[in-house]
């Protein structure tokens, strides 16, 4: 049998949703950017956010993947222009969220998931309202921040104090968020993650096709 002719299914009216944004936050070294690119990993529903950064590129990091890389005085006609959802400065670097890819994406009943921190979450907040998902990751305790950031090695002595003596600060949003959950299992993390947005994809406001469904169950269709 040719492909042409093979009638396609229409998808059900159950499978019709509005996308949601998925944001996770933590302090630096709690996890929320491993947990990110393993849920890609897992869920073919879900798309990164990529941000815009300022930052300098870091040795196997890839543009467009990982960041998009821009200077500064672009990463401010972007900001001028309305292009960015959210931005904030972070250790003398500028990052935000790119505007027009997180909404075609939504906009094809995809969900996007963004690791931003608390200042970046509130500005999302205004713009998804009831299409956004907030969780807060938190580390099964400070020593155990402090040794992560040091095993990635990425940060010289200088920037890893300061992301600790910032993380106080971090954390005391906790309370803003839909979720909180703590990462001391990488694997029972995802879990939860994935269950949260299982249950998030299944509330009523989302399921576009939820009303024509039950008007024909009403009808005996």
């Amino acid at each position: 049998m040719s492909k042409a002719s093979i009638k396609k299914v229409p998808p059900s009216p159950l499978e019709r949703r509005r996308g949601l944004a998925l944001v996770l936050s933590s302090p630096s070294g709690a996890g929320k950017t491993t947990i990110t690119r393993r849920l890609l990993d897992i869920d073919p529903e879900l798309r990164i956010s990529v941000s815009a950064t300022t930052r300098p590129k870091r040795p196997g990091e890839v543009e467009g993947v990982h960041y998009f890389f821009v200077d500064e005085p672009q990463f401010r006609r972007m900001i001028a222009k309305g292009e960015l959802l959210e931005y904030a400065e972070v250790f003398g670097n500028l990052y935000g969220t790119p505007k027009a890819p997180v909404d075609a994406m939504l906009g094809q009943g995809l969900d996007v998931v963004a690791d931003v921190d608390w200042q970046g979450t509130q500005q999302l907040r205004q713009s998804f309202r009831d299409d956004m998902v907030s969780i807060f990751v938190l580390p099964p305790s400070i020593d155990e921040l402090e040794r992560r950031l040091r095993a990635r090695a990425q940060d010289g002595e200088e920037v890893v104090q300061s992301r600790m003596a910032l993380a106080e600060s971090e954390i005391s949003h906790w309370p803003e968020y839909d979720y909180v959950i703590v990462n001391d299992d990488l694997d029972e993390t995802l879990d939860t993650v994935s269950s949260i947005l299982k249950v998030e994809r299944l509330k009523r406001l989302r399921r576009l096709g939820l009303t024509d469904f039950v008007r024909d169950l009403r009808r005996g269709g």
